[in-house]
């Protein structure tokens, strides 16, 4: 068992819960753009978190402390609320909807990454041996304030879970956004079969077994990728 660092703790429920409500506030948010006022009227397109615990308090709370202090990482979840009659009108609009939460991490990822970038090109921090998910730089001048080598830690973490909720989202199956934005883009086409899909609620279960196993492949080597152009031209 982890030890308890509350510390740690925070830094990771800080990221785990600003990546969360925005990637949320984003489907909401495309949901109200497309025609659908659901997730608005229940209060969620906001950065404020808490409509988004109040609405999935297991996800955003228990499982996340319970993973932090069992395994040391965070996991949870989150959900925004929309009119599936609207989604089964305008197909195209639920496929943007549902690509506004991962396009949302992956403007953080992308963000986190140029900031940590330019820190390092500019010898503000440096690149610790060996690297780690909750430590890919460290200031370069050790001994310092002890907040500056919690923003490192900080950063670190919103590059490496944002690109895990890019990932894990995508993955073309249901009740994954990957599933969301394929079968909004091919409904007109092929929308028997994303209905006998949908009427069976043993795929859902079925579709997070098999984004949970395939996951690994996908992620590890993007992460692999994304943490050499990091430290390109960085000495090491």
């Amino acid at each position: 068992m982890a030890e308890l660092d509350i510390p740690g703790f925070l830094l990771w429920y800080f990221g785990f819960l600003f990546s969360i409500t925005l990637h949320e506030a984003a489907h909401a948010w495309a949901a109200l753009r497309g025609g659908d006022p659901t997730a608005y009227l229940g209060g969620q397109v906001t950065m404020n978190p808490l409509p988004h615990i109040r609405r999935e308090p297991l996800g955003t709370v228990l499982v996340p402390l319970v993973t932090f202090f069992s395994r040391g990482w965070m996991m949870g979840w989150a959900s925004a609320p929309y009119d599936s009659l609207w989604a089964g009108r305008y197909p195209r609009r639920a496929a943007a909807m549902a690509a506004a939460g991962p396009a949302a991490n992956l403007i953080i990822a992308a963000a986190v990454f140029l900031l940590l970038k330019l820190l390092l090109q500019a010898g503000i921090v440096a690149v610790p041996w060996p690297p780690s998910f909750t430590r890919l730089v460290v200031p370069a001048t050790p001994g310092g304030p002890p907040w500056v080598d919690g923003a490192c830690q900080l950063a670190s973490i919103l590059l490496n879970l944002n690109l895990i909720f890019v990932c894990f989202n995508l993955l073309p199956v249901p009740p994954m956004d990957g599933y969301g934005i394929v079968s909004g883009l091919l409904r007109e086409r092929f929308g028997g079969i994303f209905r006998l899909v949908e009427a069976n609620p043993m795929v859902a279960l079925l579709g997070l077994f098999a984004a949970w196993t395939i996951f690994p492949w996908i992620f590890f080597p993007i992460l692999r990728r994304v943490i050499r152009l990091l430290y390109v031209g960085v000495p090491i």
